[in-house]
């Protein structure tokens, strides 16, 4: 350390709505090569990409400390008064411009994001006023990082302290091996706005007690105390044999920030005795399976749909909007549909609230086929559901369509008759009977649509489908349909 004194960050009270938290640390007299200067950017790479989660919790800061001047300030000011060369550009932009310029960059865009809505940006300055970095979007040019560079600054700044400290343990316990004192870490100062000073990084070990009887018997081995300790102490955590020869003592390095219970380390055991080396037993357990009572009447219906002359289809629980909808003649709020947040494609908004226009679809994908087609389809539906601790709910339900010439009402009424006489329901008023009743239903024809009462309960609607419908999935002959919730029979 020149002059014995440690660097400094110091962290103003700006920063505590946006990304409160900040650690640094030195790594001097570091010899890059062009590998271990790839390596060293690749790993943040990844840093940033899982235990960061994408810059949201961490971002991390790596500069020429030669080029800079202690102490560093970190703090946060509006997008209009910070004015800097980023990295690998010529000249000087503000951040509104910088978000802009990123707009359009494929890696940068996916962070923007982060702070893009909020009135003061995060920033890093040095002694001199000189900017290192607007985390989490982008390093200053003026202290970037070459194959040249003999001393590092690190810092990561984040919403989660408790991550940053472990991003900051692992780049330096990495990267210290390549410095002239080998494993040696310089420690920085980091002042926190309420005055209190911490020194980072911590690189804190401790130590955990795990009985080698529970190691055993998780693992299904049978080794010694002494034999598991060397299975981990292979593992990077040291153990050693302790009190009634019966209890492991293992110490817990920094750069294994993975091992949070006592079942990492009987994990860790587990992968140093070779999984492949376990001897596999029989559970003493002794079970018989059943089959879902559900996917049973499902079996059962889908061989006698087939038996009557239908084909089966398989579609995408997932549609558009339109689909379920606007195609329908439904407004999308009475469909209790459950939206997909973020769809890839206008194919796939929202989960299916019916079966129907996953069938029709398919029919206008086959028109080339000979007629009649006679399509159905048994699945789950999805519908919104308060009660439900997931918010939502599926129903079986079963639909079949007839396309052709005709509408061919009678054929798909005669195949409901079938399906009930399968599921021992008998026609009629009568308690456990089936009736149907004239309805009307936007996607019907006028006075060609009922609705099937079985049990005691709607399960659900059949009838000619009214040439709106026909048009908006762009078929052309007429098409009679029937779809009900099976659920109720079991």
């Amino acid at each position: 350390m020149p002059n014995g004194e440690i660097q400094k960050l110091i962290i103003t009270e700006e920063t505590a709505k946006i990304r409160p938290y900040a650690v640094a640390a030195v790594l001097r007299n570091i010899k890059f090569t062009k590998d271990r200067y790839d390596s060293f950017m690749e790993l943040q790479e990844k840093l940033h990409q899982n235990i960061c989660r994408k810059r949201a919790l961490v971002a991390i800061g790596t500069h020429d400390l030669d080029t800079l001047s202690g102490p560093f300030t970190y703090t946060a000011k509006r997008p209009s008064d910070i004015k800097f060369k980023p990295l690998n550009k010529t000249k000087e932009y503000t951040a509104c411009e910088l978000m802009n310029i990123y707009k359009t960059d494929n890696h940068l865009k996916h962070y923007l994001h982060i702070i893009e809505n909020k009135p003061l940006y995060p920033v890093i300055y040095d002694s001199n006023g000189v900017i290192l970095s607007m985390p989490p979007i982008i390093n200053g040019n003026h202290s970037k990082i070459t194959v040249n560079t003999k001393n590092v600054f690190i810092e990561c700044t984040g919403t989660d302290f408790t991550k940053a400290k472990i991003v900051l343990d692992v780049i330096v316990t990495m990267f210290s091996e390549y410095c002239e004192n080998q494993f040696m870490v310089e420690a920085a100062e980091v002042v926190f706005p309420n005055g209190k000073s911490y020194t980072f990084p911590e690189l804190a070990y401790r130590k955990e007690i795990v009985r080698a009887d529970l190691i055993n018997k998780k693992v299904g081995i049978r080794e010694t105390p002494e034999n598991i300790a060397k299975l981990l102490t292979r593992m990077c955590l040291k153990s050693e044999v302790i009190g009634d020869g019966n209890q492991i003592e293992i110490e817990i390095p920094p750069t294994r920030a993975d091992i949070i219970h006592a079942c990492d380390i009987v994990e860790d055991a587990a992968i140093a005795y070779g999984y492949n080396n376990i001897q596999m037993t029989l559970p003493k357990t002794y079970t018989i399976a059943n089959q879902f009572p559900l996917n049973k009447l499902t079996e059962l219906l889908r061989h006698d749909m087939a038996a009557a002359g239908f084909t089966e289809v398989l579609t995408f629980a997932l549609c558009s909007q339109e689909d379920i909808a606007d195609k329908l003649g439904l407004d999308i709020s009475a469909t209790e549909a459950v939206h997909i947040s973020n769809p890839k494609t206008a194919e796939f908004q929202v989960a299916r609230t019916t079966l129907l226009p996953g069938l029709l679809k398919t029919i206008a994908a086959n028109r080339k086929m000979p007629l009649p087609l006679k399509l159905f389809e048994i699945s789950d539906i999805v519908v919104k559901d308060s009660s439900r601790d997931v918010g939502a709910r599926n129903y079986r339900h079963l639909c079949a369509v007839y396309y052709n010439k005709n509408p061919g009402f009678e054929i798909i009424h005669g195949l409901l008759d079938r399906v009930m006489q399968l599921l021992n329901v008998p026609p009629g008023e009568k308690k456990g009977g089936y009736v149907i009743k004239a309805s009307e239903g936007p996607a019907f024809f006028p006075g060609r649509c009922a609705e099937i009462f079985a049990r005691g309960q709607s399960i659900g609607k059949l009838g000619v489908l009214h040439p709106d419908v026909i048009t908006k999935f762009e078929l052309t002959m007429p098409c009679s349909s029937l779809e009900i919730n099976i659920e109720p029979f079991l």
